[in-house]
């Protein structure tokens, strides 16, 4: 049996075509009936998912043809979501490396492909998008092979096969110059050039947990490969957690997947991807093992966090109107929750116990969390985020980025000089047709609210990607934003008449009857420093009469800033409410005099 299965991992840039090609895999397979009704990027489960477009979480599903059974997974794109990749990558034994036929490789394919050819996977070539205007598949395919030089492939590796395909047509090729109008060529590829998993099925039982996950009629479940052995639903098995600590358990269930579904199994086999529940407590990297022979598998270990931001209770004037969850048991309980699925996520204690250090890969990451944890009715606020620095040989170092930016020629110049300020070192530029694509390397805090600016020097028209490339050496101070902001006064409902005379002191974020409160951010200031106005002050009713004193109000539309703006946005001394419904910006302190108090304290 273990030789009619192929376990493979699907690894690509953000929107090159990953979930739709495993969309055409799924209908052609036959996994869907006819005329049954199919949803667009079928494996986006997630509400964010289907909203941004992107894989957040990795999924499994299963597809037969004839007597072959290939497992997929599909992994997320953004390296943001790295933990869920590393983890995914040990259960798979290749992969299938997406790449634009028009983009060619990005830094996000870069970040997974480096860590599946760090593991020894000799990956599938699939040049997607093949009918895009544009599409340039032979170029492309010389820039991957150039990649896996750069990421240091070895010969196997670099003698990679290659499949054409367009995913949205649900066609494939194995030469551009064939004729095709199904993935078969696909399907034979994985089949010849996949290797079957090692493992011995005789062995005693062992199973590396890759992913959990909570089922409310099962409880606790487990997702894994079973590296050695065979394992029948009801047997008792032992569990190995990090320390080596063994405990007994019974398999209450054991699930294998067809397409989509989770199927109950009576037994599973040395290569098969299964879930498991019996535990009540079972974390990722942990081992289950045969109960009388219990042999513990290497630890996954995961890349660090390089960005960390406070969560708060949120104490601000309107806490509690919106929100279900608001004090600091609620959050504290839901970190917890979070920190048994995210291995990429840390959460520490600090001096005050309505605040927690939350750490993770980047600003998506962590925006992805908050934005969860809003849309299941929490408050609180979040402050500016702040990279996470290391002492190494004695030296200060701090994470750097791999910036790729596709700019038309004539911002090229601005974006350079902006980038320059931010400390990026340029490593390369190529010109395609009309735009330029530029790579630097930049300190992460470089990047911290340089996206909208780039969006607005760009006119709209550039696309950045970054992904994490190492530490190094601390690069100086980076100045940060140049702007003040308005705060409101008083507490009270905005007024046209107030925010049009205001208006041309800067933008604003807020329209006319919005509530706000005293040391509520409502704009930004066209000088640097900040300016406290009243932004809820009506118009003075008089009797007399006069030509252009009744003039209607012009506003110009406010600014309306979404979660990542929010958070790129705001300064050292101020935080992001975060409730159900609003996103507010406002001061850490609210009272002027308070806030004055503590700039002189600091020395500002």
């Amino acid at each position: 049996m273990i030789e009619n299965i192929r376990n493979i991992a699907i690894i690509a840039h953000v929107d090159h075509g990953k979930t739709t090609l495993v969309d055409a895999m799924l209908v052609q397979s036959g996994v869907f009936r006819e005329h049954q009704v199919i949803t667009e990027r079928v494996m986006d489960s997630n509400d964010l998912e289907k909203e941004r477009g992107i894989t957040i979480l990795s999924k499994n599903l299963a597809v037969q043809r004839g007597d072959l059974k290939i497992n997929i997974v599909d992994t997320p794109g953004h390296a943001d979501f790295g933990g869920e990749v590393e983890r995914i990558l040990k259960m798979v034994d290749s992969v299938l490396l997406l790449v634009d036929a028009f983009d060619g490789p990005m830094p996000q394919t870069r970040f997974v492909l480096k860590k599946s050819l760090d593991l020894g996977i000799k990956p599938i070539v699939v040049i997607n998008k093949i009918d895009r205007p544009g599409a340039r598949p032979e170029a492309v395919v010389d820039m991957v092979f150039d990649l896996f030089c750069e990421l240091n492939a070895n010969e196997h590796q670099l003698d990679f096969p290659i499949v054409y395909a367009s995913a949205k047509f649900g066609i494939a090729k194995a030469s551009l110059a064939d004729e095709s109008d199904n993935l078969d060529p696909l399907f034979d590829m994985i089949r010849k050039r996949v290797d079957p998993p090692a493992g011995d099925p005789s062995a005693p039982f062992q199973m590396l947990i890759s992913s959990i996950d909570y089922n409310k009629f099962i409880g606790r479940t487990a997702t894994g490969k079973i590296a050695n052995g065979t394992v029948h639903a009801g047997e008792s098995v032992a569990r190995i957690d990090r320390d080596g600590k063994v405990t007994y358990g019974r398999v209450s269930k054991l699930l294998g997947y067809q397409g989509l579904q989770q199927v109950e199994i009576g037994e599973a086999s040395a290569g098969d991807i299964v879930t498991v529940a019996g535990f009540e407590e079972m974390g990722i990297s942990e081992t289950l093992a045969d109960a009388e022979n219990p042999q513990a598998m290497p630890y996954i270990a995961i890349d660090e966090p390089t960005l960390s931001m406070n969560f708060i209770v949120n104490n601000s004037p309107f806490a509690g109107r919106e929100g279900k969850w608001v004090t600091s048991r609620n959050i504290r309980e839901r970190l917890t929750k979070e920190l048994r699925t995210n291995v990429s996520l840390r959460v520490e204690d600090t001096a005050s116990t309505d605040t927690f250090k939350v750490s993770g890969r980047g600003e998506l990451h962590l925006s992805i969390l908050i934005e969860n944890m809003r849309r299941e009715g929490f408050e609180l606020s979040v402050s500016k985020p702040e990279v996470i620095f290391r002492e190494v040989d004695g030296e200060r170092n701090e994470p750097i980025e791999y910036l790729a930016i596709d700019v038309p020629e004539e911002y090229q110049g601005t974006v350079i000089e902006k980038l320059g300020r931010r400390k990026a070192e340029m490593t390369s530029m190529q010109t395609m047709e009309g735009t330029n694509r530029i790579e630097f390397l930049i300190p992460a805090r470089g990047l911290i609210g340089f996206r909208t600016e780039f969006m607005t020097d760009t006119r709209g028209t550039g696309v950045m990607n970054h992904s994490f490339h190492s530490y190094a050496p601390y690069k100086g101070p980076i100045e940060g934003r140049k702007n003040g902001v308005l705060i409101a006064m008083e507490a009270g409902e905005t007024v046209a008449y107030s925010l049009f005379n205001l208006q041309d002191r800067g933008i604003l974020f807020v329209g006319p009857g919005v509530q706000v409160y005293e040391g509520m951010i409502i704009g930004q200031h066209a000088r640097e420093n900040d300016l406290v106005v009243n932004a809820c002050r009506g118009k003075k009713l008089t009797n007399v009469r006069a030509s252009g004193s009744d003039e209607a109000v012009r506003i110009i539309p406010p600014r309306n800033l979404s979660l990542e703006q929010a958070l790129e946005y705001i300064d050292d001394d101020e935080l992001v409410e975060i409730t159900p419904k609003s996103l507010r910006l406002r001061k850490r302190y609210l009272d002027a005099n308070e806030r004055k108090r503590m700039e002189k304290q600091s020395g500002k």
